[in-house]
């Protein structure tokens, strides 16, 4: 009888054994499929004109004697700020730095055959919305130089800066087209591998980057956001 219930118990112990593995066997199918999952990316763009413009303007004189230089320097920053007011821009728009000087002959690395000694620079600066304005009064400069100011228009901390700050009122609908557009793609994938398109998995909103649409129009910035998103596949 011992025997008997002993076989009784092995047999019931290994159909155990079986149905324990088949669910669990079951799971882990199971559980493959939900990671069944095809990752995409959804890019929306925009072509948005600059909202802010920074104009500064180096005016720079050499010399060998500091008060004429002052005096020319004073003359000068008067006759750009004159310049800009009948261009267009009000005095809130325009700002005026103190007058830097450099004396060449001080300088541990200087030329003692230098023509000049001195040299006296100052900046006024145009920080205004008003973009055509800027681009406008930029092709008169020409008056500018006829009148004998000399403008430092090479150096790349004195070129005109446009800028946008509107980008949070196109988030919601760039992101929104980004999305669209990625699901689109995970669409046609699901489609392509027999299968329909389930949940989001998980999901990248990307990083917003404006640049300069192209080098001859920086007040014109392309903004563009690439969403990653990660969805689940269902046979």
């Amino acid at each position: 009888m011992s025997g008997r219930a002993g076989i009784l118990n092995g047999l019931l112990v290994a159909i155990g054994l079986a149905i324990g593995g088949y669910f669990i066997g079951d799971g882990f199918v199971s559980a493959r499929a939900l990671e069944r999952s095809v990752e995409v990316k959804g890019l929306a763009e925009r072509d948005v004109m600059a909202d802010t413009a920074i104009w500064p303007m180096q005016i720079m004189v050499a010399g060998n004697e500091l008060e004429p230089l002052f005096i020319a320097i004073e003359k000068q920053g008067a006759q750009v700020q004159t310049f800009l007011r009948e261009n267009g821009f009000i005095e809130d728009e325009i700002s005026v730095s103190a007058p830097s000087v450099v004396d060449r002959l001080a300088r541990d690395y200087s030329d003692p055959n230098t023509r000049f000694r001195y040299s006296v620079t100052q900046v006024i600066t145009v920080f205004t919305s008003k973009i055509e304005t800027v681009r406008n009064a930029g092709q008169e400069l020409a008056a500018l130089g006829k009148a004998g100011i000399v403008l430092n228009q090479n150096d790349y901390n004195f070129q005109t800066q446009y800028l946008f700050n509107g980008l949070n009122d196109l988030k919601p609908a760039m992101i929104e087209e980004a999305t669209r557009n990625a699901r689109e793609v995970a669409a046609k994938f699901a489609e392509d591998s027999a299968s329909r398109l389930g949940r989001i998995r998980n999901a990248n909103q990307g990083q917003f980057q404006i640049s300069d649409r192209d080098s001859n129009n920086p007040h014109i910035k392309k903004v563009r956001v690439v969403s990653t998103i990660s969805y689940y596949l269902v046979d």
